[in-house]
């Protein structure tokens, strides 16, 4: 309820937009007097397809309140729909999807032969649909048995569909139980089926709930392959289930969704999908309770289960995690993660090293709220290198201190502009007193140590060269003191008077353990030759 208002004001807009230069078609099934061209309520279409047969490119066809389950047209390969938009027309009802229904026809029973089979609506070139309820709606097995509630199936335009509810639809051992390749904005889709994608396959989705949906495979959404990709922003995925893989997601791109109780063999949250900004919790699965591969950047996982392994992630080939937290997920084994790669991430075990193995302070890890506290470890303590939103989950601003937090969630108060838990290390204060001040007296302050990963306890700890020693014919070796997780540029001049005094001569240069070297083929004369290295 608490969306209605935006809803209906989005809804408005595009009347607006579409009132000041098209002609208006009307629907009103208990119309006395329905005459083409439907062009005035007394006059009203009592089917809907009559009115949308009436009108032409970027109309405006108007339905009232009722059930609409007559009519339909049998487009060739795409099956029977009760309503076929071929043009890119607005259908709209007047007072949104709890009073305004499609309904289609679902055939009981199983069999490769499925007959008198009827999708609620079939859409092509940039057609738009607003406030329905489309359900009982049934893709057969016809050439193109997908999308039972909505489906693309004509043109190179696609179509949008918004402030709908997509419920009880099928798509017979095929794809997308509620809707297929098209765009989903505002939407419900609930207790829909299919054999891939049981919510919604290969489509774009934005601010849409999607929940209690069964698929074999994605039972909340597919994407990915023969099918084409997904896209979902701002979503919540709660409660679908897949009897193989992927309760949540199956493939696609995922951008500050929630994905909740979801369940599967493989990947109870998500299989092989890209996730940003997401928050993947109490899913459970055989193997991967949370994820089963892909790619998690600035995502939460938590509090999910394994039967098998792997309780938050079970990882494979490709399988990353960047500022990520994973943790409190639960498998037999005891095992939080197994196979994922992880960098700047908060999880234990930390396959790949480095990162945070500490608890990462939830406000209320028991009552579900995911946030950080104020002393949590995991503020500033990301790789900005890693971050594609400008927005975190809540659409707070995704950096905030200068460096991203670890987690779906950004802390919006930071007192230090330095990862919490590099100072926590240290044993040295987050509030900000200590952030450029020289402790051990070697030129140094605290700031600068973090930057260039030193520690800032021992003065010995510096970034500094050593003299360049020849390398024969070859130029000049230049070694400096370094460690192993930083990368590094080094500049050289043979001029400190000139004009940039500096330029570079090669970044990205992997930093090792104790010291790096590099050889300068440049310098094969008597120079003079001056250096300089810094931290990227």
């Amino acid at each position: 309820m608490k969306g209605r208002p935006i809803l209906l004001s989005a809804a408005c807009c595009i009347l607006s937009v579409y009132a000041a230069s098209a002609s208006v078609f009307y629907v009103d099934g208990n119309s006395t007097n329905p005459m083409p061209p439907y062009t005035d309520w007394t006059t009203a279409a009592t089917q809907i397809q009559d009115a949308v047969d009436a009108s032409r490119a970027g109309d405006l066809v108007l339905v009232t309140n009722g059930v609409y389950s007559t009519g339909g047209r049998n487009w060739g390969f795409s099956g029977t729909n009760l309503v076929t938009l071929t043009n890119s027309i607005l259908l709209q009802s007047v007072n949104g999807p709890s009073v305004t229904w499609i309904v289609g026809n679902r055939v009981t029973g199983t069999g490769s032969v499925r007959t008198n089979t009827v999708r609620c609506v079939g859409m092509g070139n940039n057609a738009v649909l607003s406030g329905f309820t489309l359900t009982n709606g049934e893709a057969g097995m016809g050439n193109y048995p997908a999308g039972g509630g909505v489906a693309y199936i004509y043109g190179s335009g696609g179509g949008t569909v918004t402030n709908c509810i997509l419920i009880g639809n099928l798509a017979t051992n095929s794809a997308g139980g509620g809707a297929y390749r098209v765009t989903l904005i505002n939407c419900q889709i609930v207790g829909n089926s299919a054999g891939f994608g049981g919510g919604a396959c290969a489509c774009t989705q934005i601010n849409c709930i999607i929940t209690s949906n069964t698929a074999a495979t994605g039972g909340g959404v597919y994407g990915g392959g023969a099918f084409g990709a997904s896209f979902l922003t701002h979503r919540t995925i709660i409660g679908n289930s897949a009897s193989s893989s992927a309760g949540g997601a199956f493939g696609g791109t995922l951008n500050a969704c929630s994905i909740s109780n979801n369940t599967a063999s493989n990947g109870g949250g998500m299989y092989g999908s890209t996730l940003n900004n997401c928050l993947v919790s109490g899913n459970s699965a055989g193997s991967g309770g949370g994820a089963y591969g892909g790619i998690i950047t600035n995502c939460t996982v938590v509090a999910n289960l394994a039967t098998n392994s792997g309780g938050g992630i079970f990882g494979g080939t490709g399988a990353y995690g960047f500022n990520s937290i994973i943790y409190d997920n639960t498998a037999p084994s005891g095992s939080n993660n197994i196979g994922t790669k992880f960098v700047n991430c908060c999880t234990i075990p930390n396959l790949s090293g480095g990162g945070i193995t500490n608890e990462p302070l939830f406000e209320n890890l028991t009552g579900g709220d995911y946030h950080l506290q104020s002393s949590s470890p995991c503020i500033n303590a990301g790789n900005n290198s890693y971050v594609s939103a400008t927005n975190d989950l809540d659409g707070n601003p995704r950096i905030v201190g200068g460096t991203v937090d670890v987690g779906a969630y950004e802390y919006q108060t930071p007192t230090s502009i330095i990862s919490y838990a590099w100072l926590q290390q240290y044993g040295l204060p987050t509030n900000g007193s200590a952030d450029f001040a020289d402790l051990d007296g070697n030129g140094m302050n605290i700031y600068q140590d973090w930057v260039a990963g030193l520690n800032p306890t021992n003065a010995a700890s510096v970034l500094a060269l050593y003299p360049p020693a020849s390398a024969n014919t070859t130029g000049l070796t230049v070694t400096w003191q370094s460690v192993n997780n930083r990368k590094y540029y080094l500049q050289s001049s043979t001029n400190l008077s000139s004009s940039p005094t500096f330029i570079s001569i090669q970044s990205n240069i992997v930093g090792q353990a104790g010291s790096t070297s590099f050889t300068d083929t440049t310098a094969t004369n008597s120079g003079p030759y001056f250096y300089r290295v810094g931290v990227q």
